[in-house]
């Protein structure tokens, strides 16, 4: 199989701090994918590496076969990838309705309202809170919508970076339950980047452990959890 997302050599720098050390990662269609790390391994460098910012340094990354590390940003998110990014970065002053309509650029009135009513079953929350601020939203509910603004450009392809930081439990529950519907219903590609190891392996087909900004282990997300270094590195002291 083709990978859909392909990752060689991949490093990247913060001014003379290496941040990214030759990553390799392939992410394939259909697959739910996650990358675990300690706080600061490069997860969501990583992830900003592949949208462009910062511009990988050395090596390729190639998306639907073509190559995309030199390509600006904007160009990169028209060809069929969103990414919902860590700390959710909604729009506090817009309404939730205004919040999602900001994701489906491109989209003409008749497709976007289609797409908004899949984000409403995916989380009716949003829809009984239409037209609230995103700011006086909590924060589950914050993180919904920054997923449901992802969607709303119909993504292949969905980066997902820590969509579980500072939530409860069972928010957790429910929004990691809402991806994999989505994954099993629809196909969708996702790349998860969580600190939450385990519910990132229950939920993922595969995984990838990345320790100061290396890949030291990848392979089935069951496999990862089974193993003794993973559950006493992430897993020890409770899910």
């Amino acid at each position: 199989m083709t990978a859909l997302l392909s990752l060689s050599g991949v490093t990247a720098f913060y001014g003379a701090i290496q941040a990214l050390k030759g990553v390799e990662l392939n992410v394939n269609p259909g697959e739910i994918v996650t990358l675990i790390g300690a706080n600061g391994a490069g997860k969501s460098t990583l992830m900003m590496t592949i949208c462009g910012n910062p511009r990988a340094r050395d090596g390729r990354i190639v998306y639907d076969g073509a190559d995309i590390t030199r390509v600006p940003t904007h160009e990169i998110m028209r060809q069929g990838i969103a990414q919902s990014p860590e700390g959710r970065r909604i729009f506090p002053r817009m309404s939730v309705y205004e919040n999602l309509l900001m994701g489906a650029h491109g989209r003409d009135g008749g497709e976007a309202a289609e797409t908004m009513e899949q984000v409403f079953a995916l989380f009716p929350r949003l829809k009984e809170r239409t037209a609230q601020r995103g700011g006086t939203l909590s924060g589950g509910e914050q993180q919904m919508l920054a997923i449901g603004r992802a969607l709303m450009s119909r993504p292949r392809l969905l980066l997902l970076d820590e969509p579980s930081l500072g939530l409860a439990p069972l928010v957790v529950r429910q929004i990691f339950g809402a991806i994999r519907d989505l994954n099993r219903s629809t196909g969708l590609t996702v790349l998860l980047v969580e600190q939450n190891a385990f519910q990132a392996l229950r939920l993922a087909h595969r995984g990838y452990v990345l320790v100061n900004g290396a890949i030291t282990m990848a392979g089935a997300a069951a496999d990862l959890l089974a193993r003794p270094e993973i559950r006493a590195a992430y897993l020890e002291g409770g899910h």
